[in-house]
């Protein structure tokens, strides 16, 4: 859980540094290759190729392609449309698609970790909800790409995950997950890119660095770690951890206006759907496995 939380405070600040220093300034496709391009820098260099089975690369390059390569795509065109709060409000839904995807690909349906996951949901939608209009609503459907994409991506890692050796370490391998979403960004910006809307100061490069080597290189490994050590119930909850942090870093750092009562309910909804998952798996008794 440690993992989960610290990679949370962590992507609190990605969503207002796009929204202030890139969405509608540097070309969207071109962001998300050069954060990928680093975030692979990060990895490359520990990269094993005899650690894993051709057919387990390939899997983990195929999440990576989808979990950070297409899940950014659609972030990134989401912030055209909407605005950072907004984007916030829209990823409420991600617990719903962890929830089911990892029931989904365990073949079971477990209805208690669906109920916390509301309750997630509800606790998200308190912070954050204010009545939207039918201009909204392709902001909307980009950003469940993006989070059905994410969804996918972790809970597909954790799946994966318990079929490794245990003595691989995750750092070694992991860059496959990078190759992967690069391979697929590559031909996006090859395709839809507009090279004339490159970066043009250096507080945007800055950014953008900070966003690929620590927000995409260091996150994405750490967040993925920390998927295959807590149940799908909890991960699902700590997927919504993002809203209320998202908005405190935007009030802190930007002045936006936001509803302190309704983010101290909010907040306290979902420490208290955390709570409930827990006490749910204690009192089964099983331990907190990947697949749990």
């Amino acid at each position: 859980m440690s993992y989960l939380v610290g990679v949370t405070a962590l992507w609190a600040f990605s969503f207002s540094l796009i929204g202030a220093y890139l969405s509608g300034q540097v070309d969207s496709y071109f962001a998300v290759l050069v954060r990928i391009v680093l975030a692979t820098l990060v990895f490359l260099p520990f990269l094993k190729p005899r650690l894993l089975a051709n057919r387990h690369k390939l899997a983990l390059m195929a999440i990576g392609a989808v979990q950070l390569g297409l899940m950014y795509i659609f972030f990134y065109q989401s912030f055209l449309l909407l605005s950072v709060p907004e984007v916030l409000l829209f990823t409420i839904f991600t617990p719903l698609y962890v929830t089911l995807i990892d029931d989904a690909l365990a073949g079971r349906f477990t209805p208690f970790y669906l109920l916390s996951a509301l309750l997630a949901v509800i606790g998200a939608a308190v912070i954050r909800y204010q009545g939207v209009d039918s201009g909204f609503w392709l902001g909307f459907l980009v950003v469940q790409g993006a989070n059905l994409c994410f969804a996918l991506g972790q809970v597909a890692y954790r799946h994966l995950a318990v079929r490794l050796e245990d003595d691989v370490p995750q750092y070694s391998i992991f860059g496959w997950f990078y190759l992967g979403a690069l391979a697929l960004v590559v031909v996006a910006f090859a395709l839809f890119g507009n090279p004339a809307k490159l970066p043009s100061s250096g507080l945007q490069w800055g950014v953008l660095a900070w966003l690929g080597l620590v927000a995409s290189g260091l996150g994405y490994f750490l967040w993925n770690k920390g998927a295959t050590r807590v149940d799908a119930g909890a991960l699902a909850i700590m997927n919504n951890a993002l809203v209320p942090a998202g908005l405190l870093v935007n009030l802190a750092l930007w002045n936006r206006d936001a509803d302190l009562s309704r983010l101290a309910l909010g907040g306290a909804i979902l420490v208290a759907s955390l709570a409930i998952n827990e006490w749910w798996v204690r009192r089964r008794r099983l331990p907190v496995s990947p697949l749990a």
